[in-house]
């Protein structure tokens, strides 16, 4: 099961999605809401909170969220103060029942992370990519738009046409022609 926590809420935030199952982890926390509470509502527990990328509404809630649940923090940059573990490019994580593949993703933020599970056919894009051939910023301290587009090149190396979901860090998860979205970043990025 994967749940976006932070639909419907009024604040500064990311998506903050829950996977549930034989891990279950929380993938970006969010900023802003109770998280905590959220969380709660669907499960007793969380075995870990796995970051995209450390950006304030991404990771707002992050140190709430690590205490409430006693869990450790995975990211790319073990330096960042809210960071415990790092996730390299090419690492494998298992979010609810799946494995994913970690993909370090820069060109929004140095830290970027995507999340792929061929098994599961899903995509944990953060704010590298979005619905409708929307794409990460790029004008923040850390944005290359040149590198933003290496970086959505490599996940359509890397990910199935199959691509049955992808989940963004704004805005509507994508449940159809998942694939075609990402194609479409990558063509309004080169622009």
């Amino acid at each position: 099961m994967i749940a976006n926590l932070a639909a419907g809420t009024d604040a500064f935030t990311s998506n903050a999605f829950l996977v549930a199952g034989d891990r279950t982890v929380l993938v970006d926390p969010g900023n802003d809401f109770d998280v905590v509470g959220a969380v709660r509502d669907r499960v007793d527990d969380l075995d870990a909170v796995v970051v995209t990328h450390t950006h304030p509404d991404h990771v707002g809630n992050l140190p709430g969220a690590a205490d409430a649940f006693t869990v450790d923090v995975w990211g790319f940059d073990p330096e960042h103060d809210l960071v415990d573990h790092a996730i390299g490019d090419g690492d494998r994580v298992t979010l609810g029942d799946y494995d994913y593949e970690a993909l370090h993703t820069p060109g929004h933020k140095d830290d970027h992370l995507c999340f792929y599970s061929p098994a599961a056919e899903v995509l944990f894009a953060g704010d590298l990519v979005f619905a409708n051939g929307g794409f990460g910023r790029t004008d923040l301290e850390e944005g290359d738009r040149a590198t933003l587009v290496r970086s959505i090149e490599y996940v359509l190396d890397a990910v199935d046409e199959d691509l049955r979901e992808l989940h963004t860090g704004h805005g509507s998860s994508v449940t159809r022609n998942a694939y075609d979205h990402v194609e479409l970043a990558l063509r309004a990025a080169t622009f």
